[in-house]
């Protein structure tokens, strides 16, 4: 692909890059989610930040990297929250559910992120194995979990053969599915997942369920 020179408004001003590129992966993370990678355009993005296509093309690349970059800010936020979740100083059970309700809290209020997991593992996750950025994030709530598992079983609250990839799993599959199957849900059973008037049931029920896994005791072989 033949370099692109930096974009500049018309008096020859060059735009601030970080308020540009912040403002493209907005209304890219809003194009996406809406209409898939497929049917997302470029075109339509670089009209809605009044921007061109040539500056997208500029900062980007092209469509797959903003794609990519759109995964790389999304997975971003979640994986800040999860660092800065302080749970050192409750004990094991309560911070289970601390983090549970973390998760919770976050698929709830982005519902673009849900979309764009989804769009991805469409693509086989072709643009996060192809990451640099996301093969080196990881998950900071591994690391917390394993700590309030070792806790736990420390104290002899947890059982002994739970894996934290697996609870990990766990926590992020009634999340994810809470908002995103909300409208199939609903058109089969007749039940908002996301009425606000059932928000803190399920958001108790997702800890408790979490809970009672960790003490249950393994079946007899």
């Amino acid at each position: 692909m033949t370099s692109v020179e930096e974009p500049v408004r018309p008096g020859g001003r060059v735009r601030d890059a970080a308020r540009t590129k912040a403002e493209i992966l907005d209304v890219a993370t809003q194009e996406f989610a809406r209409a898939g990678y497929d049917g997302a355009r470029v075109d339509e993005i670089a009209a809605r930040t009044r921007t061109t296509k040539r500056m997208i093309y500029y900062y980007f690349g092209g469509k797959e990297q903003l794609f990519t970059a759109v995964l790389e800010r999304a997975y971003g936020v979640i994986r800040d929250a999860e660092q800065e979740l302080d749970v050192d100083h409750l004990d094991p059970v309560a911070a289970i559910r601390r983090l549970a309700e973390l998760t919770f809290d976050h698929h709830e209020r982005h519902p673009d992120f849900i979309r764009l997991v989804s769009i991805e593992n469409i693509h086989g996750a072709e643009h996060i194995a192809a990451s640099e950025k996301l093969g080196r994030i990881g998950s900071p709530a591994l690391d917390v979990i394993r700590r309030i598992l070792a806790s736990g079983q420390e104290s002899g609250l947890f059982r002994a053969d739970v894996d934290a990839v697996d609870l990990h799993a766990v926590i992020s599959s009634f999340c994810f599915f809470r908002v995103a199957n909300r409208h199939t849900f609903g058109a089969l059973f007749g039940r908002d997942l996301v009425d606000p008037a059932q928000r803190e049931r399920y958001r108790t029920m997702l800890g408790d369920m979490v809970i009672a896994y960790l003490r249950a005791e393994r079946a007899a072989g």
